[in-house]
């Protein structure tokens, strides 16, 4: 589901010891919220359980994180991602976010797993949001959604590559 509700430019701070976890299952559903994912949020459980978890993306979210995302989650690996999240009445919250399958003792994927911390503002200011327009920007300014997503990828592992091709480390350096 894509939001229809407007930013309104009001950051909610998310304090530096909480901890917003959700779970989702293999399509991205939510089937589990804590109550701080309730709390800063603005939602309630009913309108979030079954819901994806999409339903607080924000507009400023370049496409190519996600894909990014996704692509590690369905190898079956772990990731970190700053994320900026989009709250029921418009307000927005900046998290780091760690993402993890939840799998079988097989190795089938149950679902997804993810805690999210504070992150540190002069980091979020001074890095990830430019990255993040310049990203945007290129989606945006491609001929097709497709385009966008495929040129966004490009810069973004040009970006990584630059720091020593590894995303991991590049992130944690920032």
């Amino acid at each position: 589901m894509k939001s229809t509700i407007p930013p309104t430019g009001t950051e909610r701070i998310l304090g530096e010891k909480e901890i917003i976890v959700s779970k989702t299952d293999t399509t991205g559903k939510l089937t589990y919220a804590n109550k701080k994912f309730l709390e800063i949020s603005g939602y309630n459980e009913n309108e979030v359980l079954g819901v994806q978890h999409n339903l607080i993306r924000h507009p400023d979210m370049p496409r190519v994180i996600f894909k990014f995302l996704w692509e590690r989650l369905v190898a079956r690996e772990e990731i970190f991602a700053y994320v900026i999240n989009l709250c029921k009445e418009g307000d927005h919250y900046w998290v780091l976010a760690h993402v993890t399958p939840s799998l079988t003792e097989d190795g089938t994927i149950l679902g997804y797993h993810s805690n999210r911390r504070a992150s540190d503002p002069s980091l979020v200011n001074n890095t990830i949001v430019p990255l993040y327009k310049k990203l945007r920007d290129i989606e945006q300014k491609a001929t097709s959604p497709k385009q966008g997503l495929v040129a966004s990828q490009s810069a973004l592992t040009d970006i990584i590559d630059e720091q020593g091709g590894n995303y991991d480390r590049w992130l944690f350096s920032l």
